[in-house]
């Protein structure tokens, strides 16, 4: 027999540079048995099982436990938990089951670590059933048991049973006289915690996480940083972003994932400011490293607000830190720049990824889609398809978006229905959105209540509110009102649609209707949310309302808008008066007008940057028809490019024209 000094060898340093360099062959395998591994000796199978698992290379550990069984050698308790690992791993049921037959003729299904990974591997498979019937069986669990029964609960997104059992858990310990022990000293440890708190997050119900957090302080837990990092998770996807922050400022030590989780909680919830100062925070701790991870995050944050100066700066970090050939960092570059209003700069970071996956091909789509580019779109779409990327449930979205857009009814219907019948991806609710948008945009208001009264899934709010925008534009009374009751029920406090409607009854001259409308707003205390735009200006965002007087520049912004007018009155620029109420006097309404947050916005952009640069405006709302008709006669006046993101698209205007050819 080879000496146990050459196996310990083997074990802890030829064979880990062996696979940290990947020589995974049958071949190479068979060579390094040969010299370093008594084949004869259960214990040297086990290490290299063991090893093999633990660097990743799963598929040779099962091949390794095969080839010990052809020997006829008899395996130990040892020899099972981390094949079962691999079969997890792998998400390999039949392999897993047939370890499983092997640990009971063997005599240790019975054994913890041995049922604990049947366990776990079950639930990763998918076969909760069999899982809990394992977990039932052990005779006396330890806290492995109940952590693997609770994550494959979790894992299999049944928060409500996972929750359950650890109730069971709890009384089954307070039964053995509290202070954390059950079943004879078995202490809840952070893991199960994790897990615990994990279920939280995947509940809607307020107050649960809050619950398991008591417990957590009770036990002393609060200090471990996996569990700050899971707590502070658990409260954003509840909504609850300040406790969020409350919880991340009072973890004792922090790591790489718990500043990561804080800009992303910001960044996915709009808070881009907060996102950026977090990041900024993190840039000036020591120990702190950002990763792709980081920068992925703070790049969302910088598409949500626009913030184009602190997105090319972020992306001058990424190439600094060779992170350029990052998928994920690549493609969040590609979507901020999209969102950023430089398409063509997003172009060119799409050519220059040498690895793409179908995010990165769906962004470059969404992206010409949301700047009316649709032809472009389609030709990305086509290309992704040509490099056999096969497309998603996100995909189809952003290719309808963009027929929408552009008003492409025929390739819109085509893709809406090759989508299910070529690449077998079910409509959902934001497919429909898309296509009752198109139809509705277009003029086709029957086939678009057709295609919504048809829908498979639950039409909402979204997808009626592009109904009755489309009634808006072509004046449909009649179908207006059946969209609006429905508005009404799904979403009463949404003041939009009474305006909506009101409008559509006014320019049907239903007076006492449109009326009617702006007295039940005001019965039922409804209030529309104030327009405003903002203007990145060398790293400060300047915000402007509709009459703004606070900005420190508005005298001067009102005499250069009283000079524009004066130019465009010249050039025929007669005010449209339709995004006004009604009931409103016409002297009234032009004066409103004047004094629309984009226009100051504009204003405020071309008196401070130098002649010749591009103007960028961010309005949270659909601009109106007057403001998009005055912005494309400044940008040929002053002779600058104007790009306005609104709430729908983006619209490029230059030298009289915009990008949107005036279909919005």
């Amino acid at each position: 027999m080879k000496s146990s000094s050459r196996i310990s060898v083997f074990v802890k340093i030829p064979y880990k540079i062996y696979w940290k360099r990947r020589y995974s062959t049958k071949t190479n395998l068979t060579t390094w048995f040969n010299k370093y591994v008594d084949k004869n000796d259960v214990f040297s199978w086990n290490s290299v099982i063991a090893e093999l698992a633990r660097s990743g290379d799963s598929l040779e550990a099962l091949r390794a436990f095969s080839s010990m069984r052809k020997l006829s050698l008899q395996p130990n308790r040892s020899s099972f938990p981390c094949t079962i690992k691999s079969c997890s791993a792998l998400l390999d049921l039949q392999s897993g089951k047939q370890t499983h037959q092997q640990a009971f003729v063997f005599g240790y299904e019975s054994d913890l670590f041995v049922s604990s990974a049947l366990i776990d591997m079950y639930s990763k498979c998918g076969q909760l059933r069999d899982a809990r019937i394992l977990f039932d069986e052990i005779p006396q669990r330890n806290i492995v048991s109940w952590t693997s029964m609770i994550t494959g609960y979790v894992q299999n997104h049944n928060a409500h049973e996972a929750l359950s059992l650890f109730k069971q858990f709890l009384i089954k310990e307070s039964e053995n006289g509290g202070g954390g022990a059950t079943d004879g000293e078995i202490f809840i440890d952070s893991v199960a915690m994790v897990s615990v708190i994990s279920a939280c997050s995947r509940l809607p119900a307020k107050g649960v996480t809050q619950g398991v957090h008591g417990l957590v302080i009770k036990r002393g837990f609060d200090i471990d940083v996996s569990i700050g990092n899971t707590l502070l998770d658990a409260y954003a996807k509840s909504g609850e972003v300040c406790v969020s922050r409350k919880v991340f400022d009072e973890m004792a030590e922090r790591d790489d994932v718990s500043w990561n989780s804080m800009i992303a909680v910001y960044a996915q919830n709009g808070l881009s400011a907060e996102a950026l100062e977090v990041f900024y925070g993190m840039a000036r701790e020591s120990g702190a490293r950002f990763n792709a991870v980081t920068l992925s995050a703070v790049l969302l944050a910088c598409a949500h607000s626009g913030a184009l100066r602190a997105g090319k700066c972020i992306h001058d970090q990424v190439i600094r830190m060779g992170l350029e050939d990052s998928v994920i960092v690549g493609t969040s570059i590609i979507d901020m720049y999209c969102k950023c209003g430089k398409v063509e700069l997003a172009r060119k970071a799409f050519d220059c990824m040498k690895e793409k996956n179908v995010r990165t091909w769906t962004a470059m789509v969404a992206g010409y889609g949301m700047h009316g580019r649709a032809r472009e779109a389609l030709k990305v779409f086509y290309e992704m398809l040509w490099a056999g990327v096969r497309p998603n449930y996100i995909t189809f979205v952003s290719v309808l978006a963009a027929c929408s857009h552009a008003g492409l009814v025929q390739e819109g219907w085509h893709w809406f229905n090759a989508m299910k019948n070529e690449f077998n991806v079910e409509p959902g609710v934001e497919h429909y959105g898309c296509m009752v948008d198109l139809l509705g945009r277009a003029g086709y208001l029957d086939d678009a209540y057709n295609l919504l009264k048809g829908m498979k899934v639950k039409p909402d709010f979204v997808i009626w509110g592009s109904l009755l925008g489309a009634c808006r534009i072509h004046h449909s009374v009649e179908l207006g009102e059946i969209a609006a009751r429905k508005l009404f029920e799904l979403d009463p406090n949404n003041c939009g649609y009474y305006v909506l409607l009101s409008n559509i009854y006014a320019d049907a001259g239903r007076w006492k209707d449109a009326e009617s409308m702006r007295i039940l707003m005001k019965d039922r205390g409804l209030v529309k949310p104030p327009g405003f735009s903002l203007v990145d200006l060398k790293g400060k965002v300047h915000v402007f309302l509709v009459g703004d007087e606070d900005h420190p520049q508005h005298e001067s912004i009102y005499e250069y808008l009283e000079e524009i007018n004066v130019k465009l009155q010249e050039v025929g620029y007669i005010p449209n008066r339709t995004s006004v109420p009604h009931d409103v006097d016409e002297e009234e309404k032009e004066m409103s007008l004047r004094v629309h947050s984009e226009k100051l916005a504009v204003a405020f952009g071309i008196m401070n940057t130098v002649p010749g640069s591009t103007i960028q405006v961010i309005k949270n709302l659909r601009v109106c028809g007057d403001c998009h008709v005055f912005i494309k006669l400044v940008s040929k006046i002053v002779e600058r490019e104007i790009v306005v993101r609104d709430a729908k698209r983006f619209h490029h205007f230059r030298d009289g024209f915009c990008s949107c050819g005036d279909y919005w």
